[in-house]
């Protein structure tokens, strides 16, 4: 029996795609430089007992499997490879439990971002992962990548937020690992190694997502600095003196430029780096008045504060909208996740900034300030063979300057494809093989997402 007569055995035909030019929409996400292969089918089901079916299928005839969620990756973490069956999880998208007393939400992994937001809203919660992309991205690739967001300097990343998991193994088998309380700490902590593994070690088919208690409204202020050294100093200040702003966000003078050109947002283009700073605590007037104090103190030379929370939003839509921005100016971009020390972000910029200038290459930088993640993104043309390489090799430059400064390749978009080469140099051998000997022990035939996260040793 064939892979397709096979699947039809449990699926239903809507749920089975085999007609290659369906089938090659989902190849890829939306990293650059990622190669992709052909599937042989894309399987889009709705129960957890169709998942098993595919594993189960799929172990038995040695065929390799890719999940994916809404395919809004940067790193090429779910890109086909010839021959897989593509599981997508979107139609599995129901938020199946809102609880206010534990303050969890149990949900399956199609479940959009922006949806699970709106839906606890209405009970007086909060999830607060909240990645660019959280309109279109789904809760299961945020796991899969162990997604941030704008306001993780606060509220942290998703890791800190899944309490429990349900996975289904590559054999089949359905493992839950976690818990639906507050507290727990028995055995070793399988939901955190599943988390950021990038459906390379299982598929997560639910999972048990702790709530927050909505916080007030933000206010923002902008802050205008001469020098991207000089933001950066201000960035240091306020995460010493002890303040918890609710955001902390850092746009370049291309990323600002981009934006304007874009929506004529009416930014101050004479900047050379601009600060944007949000409070959601009971005094948020308060904390903005401190904090552009020590904005002015390290050079800001224009402090702007909302004074409603219609006026924050406004301000925090131009840095939402700065990757949209930046790829209009050139026909595709390369999407660096860099994460160094917050004492090393100037060095991280300034250094950027030098790499293009190297390259002769339009390099735009947003960045987490607060957490030293930036965002460095390479424009460039594909066409032009010689300008596509230069914009592979400052891609490039940039990780290594990341690692060379304490840094991470990567703080929220994972490794995929694009940064698996590079992956090694950050693990060292021993972490390279430890990690090699885990994936052995959940996927010992490497059928999942393979060519992915790390390079195996297959079975």
């Amino acid at each position: 029996m064939d892979l397709v007569a096979h699947l039809r055995t449990a699926l239903p035909l809507e749920a089975i795609l085999t007609d290659p030019a369906v089938t090659a929409s989902y190849a890829n996400d939306m990293a650059s430089f990622c190669e992709a292969g052909a599937p042989a089918a894309v399987v889009l089901p709705r129960t957890v007992e169709q998942v098993q079916h595919v594993m189960r299928t799929a172990t038995a005839l040695r065929v390799p499997v890719v999940p994916q969620g809404a395919r809004t990756g940067l790193s090429g973490g779910a890109n086909a490879v010839d021959g897989c069956v593509v599981l997508s999880l979107v139609k599995m998208d129901r938020v199946l439990e809102i609880d206010p007393v534990e303050r969890i939400a149990v949900v399956e992994p199609g479940v959009v971002n922006a949806d699970l937001s709106r839906a606890v809203a209405e009970q007086g919660l909060y999830y607060p992962p909240d990645p660019s992309s959280w309109e279109q991205c789904t809760i299961g690739g945020n796991i899969g990548t162990a997604s941030g967001g704008l306001c993780c300097v606060k509220y942290g990343v998703t890791a800190e937020y899944v309490l429990g998991l349900d996975v289904v193994l590559a054999d089949g088998r359905l493992l839950r690992c976690g818990r639906r309380t507050a507290k727990g700490v028995a055995g070793y902590d399988l939901t955190r190694l599943f988390v950021g593994s990038e459906g390379s070690l299982g598929i997560v088919v639910r999972a048990v997502l702790a709530l927050k208690p909505a916080p007030p409204q933000q206010l923002a202020l902008a802050a205008e600095f001469p020098s991207v050294a000089a933001a950066c100093e201000a960035v240091c200040e306020i995460m010493a003196r002890g303040h918890a702003p609710a955001l902390l966000e850092l746009m370049d003078s291309t990323s600002v430029r981009a934006v304007n050109s874009m929506a004529n947002m009416g930014l101050p283009e004479s900047t050379a780096a601009l600060l944007l700073v949000a409070f959601d605590t009971p005094e948020p007037a308060r904390d903005l008045a401190a904090v552009g104090e020590l904005a002015r103190a390290a050079g800001a030379t224009e402090v702007v504060p909302a004074d409603t929370p219609a006026e924050s939003e406004l301000l925090l839509r131009a840095r939402r909208m700065t990757l949209p921005a930046l790829e209009r100016l050139r026909p595709a971009t390369m999407i660096d996740d860099v994460c160094v020390p917050r004492g090393k972000l100037a060095a991280m910029m300034e250094g950027t900034a030098a790499i293009a200038d190297k390259h002769g290459l339009v390099i735009g930088v947003c960045a987490h300030a607060g957490d030293g993640n930036t965002h460095p993104v390479v424009c460039f043309d594909p066409a032009d063979e010689d300008e596509a390489r230069r914009a592979r090799e400052s891609f490039d430059e940039i990780m290594a300057l990341g690692l060379e400064l304490g840094g991470t390749i990567t703080g929220e978009h994972g490794v995929g494809v694009l940064k698996k080469q590079w992956l090694e140099r950050e693990l060292g051998p021993v972490g390279t093989e430890i990690q090699q000997a885990v994936k052995a022990v959940f996927d010992p035939l490497g059928l999942l997402n393979p060519g992915k996260v790390l390079d195996t040793r297959g079975a």
